[in-house]
């Protein structure tokens, strides 16, 4: 699970690990024992953000003019190939 450095706390670290899942949380840089954490893997976490960005300029999907999950995914594959398209 990502997060940023705001939710670098102890209450929010141990719900994730009660969750099953591994925090990778850059910890805050007052934190006096700062946690591990796997930066390769934050950093993988920009391209994700980056690709929901772009998802979001197309008016339709942001909005979800849809109405149907069958026309909604479709939006999302046009808008997945015209985002390829253009690199």
């Amino acid at each position: 699970m990502f997060g940023d450095r705001a939710y670098d706390g102890n209450p929010v670290r141990k719900a994730i690990e009660a969750m099953g899942a591994t925090a990778v949380i850059p910890p805050h840089p007052r934190r006096k024992n700062p946690a591990a954490w796997v930066s390769h893997l934050y950093k993988a976490r920009h391209a994700i953000e980056h690709g929901f960005a772009k998802l979001k300029q197309f008016r339709a999907l942001a909005t979800r003019f849809d109405k149907t999950a069958r026309s909604f995914s479709a939006q999302v594959a046009l808008a997945c190939i015209v985002i390829w398209l253009r690199l």
